[in-house]
Formats: structure tokens, sequence, C-alpha cells
């Protein structure tokens, strides 16, 4: 059954894992190429900043209080100015999903704190390993990279944090994912408040008042039988006025939505779960495997069944 809201779903299936605190001291001319291949790298800058260079040529400055979510997989660069990595530098690398169990910061002399020099760059950095497809409509609803400023304070209150954490040798790399995990959650909610019409509808509807209590109710129990009169009278509104409302907000009619939504999630239990597939026809609202069977290939292009043997 789906969560709550579309959020945590999305999220539940990506997390944090052997993330890196480095407060590094970098002399200008230098370059970090990230080279996880990781589905979305989070970059908080503590102190100092640079310049996040993409492969598709997107330059986008950071600095101090900037947090930065970089959408993968392919490898990028943050360098302190982008003309560096055409000439002579110093170069580090930074790859946590190598073939090591830990999270290596190449010659960046891994996790360390209290450097002085006014030359020091300090980054939160946090690559997010994927379970399964759960996170993939995250993903499209992601620019390729997006930033946020946040407050000096918060700012400080991370490093405090992040440097605790480094100090304990019990438990402080778990710890550090978590508040990885935290900050991901923190920052992508931020973006989505912020960036108005541009947040993907899924995002948009449940901030409206009318469209909420119905997307709650669906996103609560999404097997029930739900129709336009239902939901709409868990909005408190007529029929029409629940259609005209929902359709123009979210980009599409309120059965349409339901289908997508439906199917996304099944196609999340296909591939990360060894459910059955009369049971996941009938937790994503169908009565029998042969509705659902029709449903899913007409919007997916292929049957369960072979969805699942294509993606196992």
């Amino acid at each position: 059954m789906c969560p709550v809201d579309p959020l945590s779903s999305l999220l539940s299936g990506i997390r944090a894992e052997g993330s890196v605190v480095t407060h590094a001291v970098l002399t200008a001319p230098w370059t970090i190429r990230f080279a996880d291949e990781a589905p979305l790298t989070m970059i908080s800058v503590l102190r100092g900043g640079g310049t996040l260079l993409l492969p598709d040529g997107t330059e986008r400055a950071v600095g101090v209080g900037d947090t930065a979510i970089v959408r993968g997989p392919a490898p990028f660069h943050l360098a302190d100015r982008p003309t560096t990595v055409h000439s002579s530098h110093a170069a580090y690398e930074i790859a946590c999903f190598t073939t090591d169990t830990e999270c290596t910061a190449q010659e960046l002399g891994g996790i360390h704190w209290g450097a002085d020099s006014e030359e020091a760059t300090a980054l939160i950095v946090g690559a997010y390993r994927a379970s399964g497809r759960r996170h993939e409509r995250l993903l499209r609803a992601l620019p390729p990279v997006l930033v946020i400023k946040e407050d000096v304070e918060v700012c400080a209150w991370l490093e405090t944090a992040a440097a605790d954490a480094a100090h304990l040798s019990a438990g402080s790399q778990a710890l550090m994912d978590r508040l990885l995990d935290w900050a991901l959650v923190c920052t992508l909610r931020t973006w989505f408040d912020r960036a108005g019409a541009d947040a993907p509808s899924w995002y948009r509807g449940l901030t409206d008042p009318v469209l909420a209590p119905a997307l709650q109710a669906f996103h609560d129990r999404p097997a029930e039988a739900w129709t336009v009169a239902s939901l709409a009278a868990r909005a408190g509104v007529s029929r029409a006025l629940f259609a005209k409302r929902f359709t123009k907000l979210m980009g599409r009619p309120p059965l349409t939505y339901l289908t997508e939504c439906r199917m996304d999630e099944a196609e999340a239990l296909l591939t990360d779960t060894d459910l059955s597939i009369a049971r996941i026809a009938r937790s994503v609202g169908y009565a029998d495997a042969f509705g659902f069977s029709a449903a899913f290939k007409r919007h997916k292009g292929l049957s369960p069944s072979t969805f699942r043997a294509a993606a196992a």
C-alpha cells in the first residue's frame, strides 16, 4: 500500500551509504571529481566554495551555506573555478560506490576537522544508493542540479553535527548516513516548496486545500474503488468543480492520475518484491489479475510478468 504522501514513497528507495565528511584545505587551482555514478549526490558547502561542472556543460557556482543536489549517474566536477579543469591543477576524486566497502575521499585525507587556513573548503558530501525503481519518478522531477541557500546558523549546526558524528567510533558511519538522509529530505522539500508551478504535480496537489484531502485519502488507500464523485466528497466540493480544479492543477483528469500512480506503484512492487501478480493487482485497486495485466500493458507496454522478467 502507498504511504501517506508520494515524496516519502519515492524517497523510500534511496538512501545515503558511506557518506563522506571532509574538511579539506585546498589550494587553488583544484578540482574534485565525483565518480560514484550515484542517482543523487548532495554537496553542502560549509566553508569556501567553487563551481559545479556537469557533463552537459552546465556550470553552477556554490558558496558558503549552499546545498547542491546533482542528479546522476554521469560523473561531474567541483572546481575552484571553471577554467581550472583545462590547466595544471591538483586533482582529487571522491568515489563511494567502489569495490571497497568504505567510501573513499582519495587524497583528501578522509574525515578531519579544524583547519584554520583561509583557503579551507569544508564540504559534506553524501552519495545516495538506490534500491529498485521507486526513486525513478523522483529523479524525473528534478533538474540536473539544484541549489538551495541555507541559513548560516543551519550550516553551523550541520558542521557541528557532522564533526560529532565523525569523532564517534561506534556507529559513526550509520549516524552520518542518517544525517545525510535527513538533509536530503529537507533540501528537496525546500526546493519543491520554492519551485511553485515548476514543482511536480503530485507535490503541488498535496499543498492545495481542495485537492489535498482527496489525494491523501487515495494514497492512504489506493486499493479502494475510487471515483471522481467519492474523491470530490473527500474534498468537500462538487464533482464538476473537483474535476476542473484537479485537471487544471495536476495537468490530467483525476482518474488518469490515479491510474498512473497505481501503475507506478505496481512497477515498484514487481521489481522490489516477490509478491504474486494477483496480490499486486489487489494492492493497487484491481479486482483480478486479468484486468490489472491489461491496464499495466496498456500503460507500460509490457505485461506484468514480462516486465518483471526483464527487470530481473
